[in-house]
């Protein structure tokens, strides 16, 4: 008779070797732009702003070093605070900077997508740059070398992750999450291959966009109502006939998103409910990751207690199996891997709590984010 905690461990083992060998796998593929490249298109950056006050200078200040951009377009999403003084202050003797004024979303639209049409529409570069205010360039040809990118692997929208900064415990557990996700469980070629938009992944806070693609796609006027409107802008262009790809950009750009525990989990609030689709998928998608990668140290030790050695070996294998999986993402995409990774099955739990939260927040009625109800 097979024990059952030895099918167990094997199972756990199993799944995580084959998840963890696909994480090597996207790692070696992923994109990577080369610092010495650049484009000699017109390009615009395009930056949406909403009570940014304390979190724009460095942003901005990175901006302004940038070479060969044609122009930086600034919109003040309503902003409660002094964020455009601090942006007047700062720009006030480069040409290239525009600063618009803001106005409520239409009804039907979210703010952040609103304010993104509205930047759009105020340019006619060919190439559109999408950055939020948390993030900081890491070299005056960070803009050009992530265009060079998007046109050497002939993409029509790439993504360019950023290094991703955590600076408390909390942020340090949960925000590797972001790249291992789609370095785990993303097909990274079939992605760009596939004419499905479902298969899309970006991330909004850095976009490299061809606008005649963006267009075509419908712009952010097609996701004015998304939540995630940068994969629902990946997947517009991918209807529209259009290519999009992933890159590691941590030699690019750095962005730490939140500040601290209570911020990130307000962050991830508004967005997670919409992350891993309905109720029931998220909760068959959760129960999946805590079966994989957080319980094989619960069954290593179950089975330590109980004398069952080989099933106390499979069962940290499939712990340290993950712990590799975050080590080789944080190497691919310029994050911190130790003595992080070996805590992943603490981050799993720590994910669910937040989508869990997310959830009941959303069913509530009670989101918001930079005081507007989501």
């Amino acid at each position: 008779m097979i024990d059952p905690l030895l099918a167990l461990a094997a199972t756990q083992a199993i799944a995580a070797g084959a998840l963890t060998l696909h994480t090597l796998i996207n790692a070696s593929l992923l994109y990577r732009p080369i610092k010495t490249e650049k484009s000699v298109e017109k390009v615009a950056v395009l930056l949406p702003l909403r009570n940014e006050a304390g979190r724009v200078a460095p942003c901005l200040r990175s901006l302004l070093a940038q070479r060969d951009i044609a122009e930086i377009v600034i919109l003040d999403d309503g902003s409660t605070d002094n964020t455009a003084e601090v942006v007047r202050t700062i720009a006030a003797h480069d040409p290239r900077v525009r600063l618009l004024d803001g106005a409520p979303p239409p009804p039907g639209w979210l703010g952040k997508p609103h304010a993104c049409h509205r930047l759009a529409a105020a340019t006619d570069t060919p190439v559109l740059v999408f950055i939020d205010a948390d993030v900081v360039l890491e070299h005056p040809h960070a803009v050009t070398g992530a265009v060079a990118l998007l046109r050497r692997v002939r993409a029509d929208l790439l993504s360019p992750y950023p290094r991703i900064v955590a600076g408390s415990a909390g942020e340090r557990l949960v925000q590797p999450l972001l790249q291992w996700t789609w370095l785990t469980f993303l097909p990274l070629r079939a992605m760009e291959r596939s004419r499905r938009p479902s298969l899309a992944a970006a991330g909004g806070q850095l976009l490299v966009v061809d606008a005649a693609a963006y267009r075509r796609a419908g712009g952010h006027e097609t996701v004015r109502a998304e939540i995630l409107e940068d994969i629902g802008l990946a997947r517009a262009v991918k209807r529209a006939g259009g290519r999009i790809a992933l890159a590691d950009g941590s030699g690019l750009a750095r962005c730490r998103m939140y500040d601290g525990w209570r911020d990130l989990a307000d962050g991830y609030a508004k967005s997670l409910w919409a992350s891993l689709g309905p109720p029931a998928g998220a909760a068959l998608v959760l129960s999946v990751l805590l079966a994989v990668y957080t319980l094989p140290p619960l069954t290593a030790l179950a089975a330590a207690l109980t004398g069952r050695p080989a099933a106390a070996a499979l069962a940290l294998s499939a712990w340290l199996l993950g712990v590799i999986g975050r080590v080789r993402t944080a190497a691919a995409t310029g994050g911190r891997a130790w003595p992080d990774a070996l805590a992943h099955p603490v981050s799993i739990v720590l994910l669910t709590w937040l989508t869990l939260r997310s959830h009941v927040l959303h069913r509530r009625g009670r989101l918001t984010w930079r005081g507007r109800t989501v």
